[in-house]
């Protein structure tokens, strides 16, 4: 049986096609009318004084430097949490790698002191303003009487944990990736090392040097004449 034309074309308009429809990449947001229409909802007074209150202590915890800056509260501050300690849920720009440590707050200009930090405008890595330096002064080798080195200060970095030391595949040897790694600067005296690091914003420990205990000595002591037991004898 075969179809007309016309019923030919019919048939075709009745049937579903599928077509394409593009929308442009941008998005308008209106208010509805409900939106509108409805009244905001009110707080009494003694809850904004609270929310101002707890507004304005967390201000001052990140402002002191007890807590890390973008951190949620987790209750009063502690003296383990006002030091520098690795924060795994920190933001990604805070950090170059998953170990790399977290400063107790980034260093803008706000700190208390006279002097104002060198990283706020030095450019120096965030990790840096993270990292403890030990100042302190070396010791005499013991292999030679030589004692030039022991005249001036030492400040280096303390070696990182976790994934900041690795074996060498080809030779088995232990390398780092801490880029502060065996750096040593040398300082005529101690508080010129001090200045230093509180200019930089670093947190320091100093190491002061053991100092040799000399006990003067005579020869006429061995003949000194002892009512009681000997205590040392010379010639055992």
């Amino acid at each position: 049986m075969s179809l007309s034309i016309p019923s030919r074309i019919a048939g075709a308009a009745a049937r579903r096609t599928s077509s394409k429809v593009f929308f442009a990449q941008s998005r308008h947001y209106h208010p509805s009318p409900s939106s509108q229409d409805a009244t905001p909802p009110t707080k009494s007074v003694q809850e904004l004084e609270s929310s101002v209150e707890t507004i304005s202590a967390r201000l001052h915890e990140m402002k002191t430097g007890l807590i890390p800056l973008g951190s949620p509260p987790v209750g009063p501050p502690t003296p383990t949490r006002a030091r520098h300690q690795p924060d795994y849920d920190a933001a990604v720009d805070y950090r170059t790698s998953g170990f790399s440590p977290i400063p107790k707050r980034l260093m803008d200009g706000s700190e208390p002191g006279e002097t104002v930090a060198a990283a706020v405008l030095s450019g120096a890595p965030q990790d840096l303003q993270a990292r403890t330096v030990r100042i302190y002064r070396p010791a005499k080798t013991a292999t030679q009487s030589g004692d030039w080195h022991s005249h001036h200060w030492i400040m280096d970095w303390d070696p990182l944990g976790k994934g900041y030391r690795w074996e060498n595949p080809l030779m088995g040897w232990q390398s780092s990736a801490d880029f502060m790694n065996g750096e040593r600067i040398p300082f005529k005296s101690k508080e010129d090392a001090i200045a230093f690091a509180t200019k930089q914003g670093y947190e320091y420990f100093v190491q002061e040097p053991n100092v040799r205990r000399f006990v003067p000595k005579a020869y006429a002591n061995n003949f000194v004449h002892i009512p009681k037991r000997l205590k040392v004898i010379p010639t055992k």
